[in-house]
């Protein structure tokens, strides 16, 4: 089985500043374009793969306890820095030898080759009905086009880039650097093209030789039904263009979803309250109260308390995924107490207090008699 710690030479109690010293030390030896032994690119990476393990504190907890099997039954990425990103190596190697120049194992990428163009994002503000029931919505924003002027290529119309004298179309030059390790070759980026592997004579002046120029754009979009706060829809190939043929990256929409005043939605239900009366609530009543689809007719039974809850099924928010099926509303009932009273009232609720209390009378108190600083007298 893999040794980590063995490849690294550092004992299992290492700290990951001992971890980080030893893999600078090892990489000085092992990196192909210093060591030429056949084998010095596998153990190059197996030393990556080490460090990648023992200085992430999840990977490096479970290879304690399970070793390199138990790193693939949890799940993690095995295939070391080469499969998921350099990361932290970038930072040692810029140390080491001037950046990732020399680093290629398999040659390097084309500097011609198409590229995806950068994907882009537009906030939106949608109402809480609209939210809810969806709708087309004509959008605009900013993306980069290929310049109609030279097609993209950057050179002037009727002309065309020509490939670079210096790199010979590569977009890399080779560099020795006298180091105390002795002489050590890099690639660097081509400073005549910048990487591009090409030249232009005559820069199109449409674009100053960028080959792409913002430009405004509507577009019409169908935000579907049941979106909420923050959801995002992708809009295919309507980021900014790509580069030498490469496709367009993606528009995404973020929607910022106005709260409503009236409804609190949680999921796919909305919650409202009702007021009623004593008597309603004592006796049961019908009332209407508002939902998404307009009125709806709402049973009060008798004896509902406050904080008691009246469901009214598939009056919520439509699923996304299945818009014909909606939530609920839920209408939390509060019961209200009057504060001013009209003589008739206080009339009737001295019979219910007797009814109520076995014929004990409610005596006249102060507060009967100054009724007119609560009646607005």
């Amino acid at each position: 089985m893999t040794d980590y710690y063995e490849i690294l030479g550092v004992s299992k109690d290492a700290t990951k500043d001992e971890i980080k010293s030893a893999f600078r030390k090892k990489a000085r030896t092992l990196h192909p374009d210093v060591n030429k032994a056949p084998d010095a690119e596998e153990k190059f990476k197996e030393l990556g793969k080490a460090y990648e393990t023992l200085t992430d504190d999840n990977k490096r907890e479970t290879y304690d306890r399970y070793g390199e099997d138990g790193l693939k039954n949890a799940g993690f990425d095995t295939g070391g820095p080469f499969a998921g990103g350099f990361g932290d190596l970038n930072d040692i190697f810029n140390s080491f030898f001037g950046g990732m120049g020399g680093f290629g194992f398999g040659g390097r990428p084309d500097p011609n080759a198409p590229i995806e163009g950068d994907d882009l994002r537009l906030d939106i503000e949608l109402e809480f009905e609209e939210a809810v029931f969806g709708l087309e919505k004509e959008i605009k924003f900013d993306h980069l086009e290929l310049c109609p002027e030279c097609s993209g290529t950057g050179a002037q119309k009727g002309t065309q880039p020509v490939t670079c004298p210096t790199c010979h179309g590569s977009g890399h030059v080779q560099q020795v650097m006298r180091t105390p390790l002795g002489s050590i070759s890099q690639i660097v980026t081509c400073p005549d093209c910048r990487g591009t592997g090409r030249k232009i004579a005559h820069v199109c002046k449409a674009c100053s030789g960028q080959g792409k120029i913002q430009k405004e754009k509507k577009v019409k979009i169908k935000i579907p039904a049941g979106v909420d706060n923050m959801s995002k829809i992708r809009v295919s190939r309507e980021g900014d263009a790509g580069t030498n043929g490469g496709p367009a990256g993606d528009l995404y929409v973020v929607l910022h979803v106005k709260p409503s005043d009236y409804y609190k939605r949680e999921g796919n239900d909305v919650f409202t309250r009702v007021d009623i009366t004593q008597s309603q609530a004592a006796l049961g009543d019908e009332i209407f109260v508002k939902t998404l689809d307009g009125e709806h007719k709402l049973n009060i039974p008798a004896g509902v308390q406050t904080g008691n809850s009246i469901k009214i099924k598939g009056a919520g928010v439509p699923y996304i995924q299945r818009p014909s099926q909606r939530g609920d509303q839920i209408v939390v009932v509060s019961v209200h107490t009057p504060v001013r009273l009209s003589d008739e009232e206080r009339n009737l609720y001295r019979k219910l207090y007797e009814i109520q209390n076995g014929g004990k009378s409610k005596q006249s108190s102060v507060m009967d008699k100054v009724k007119g600083v609560f009646n607005g007298v």
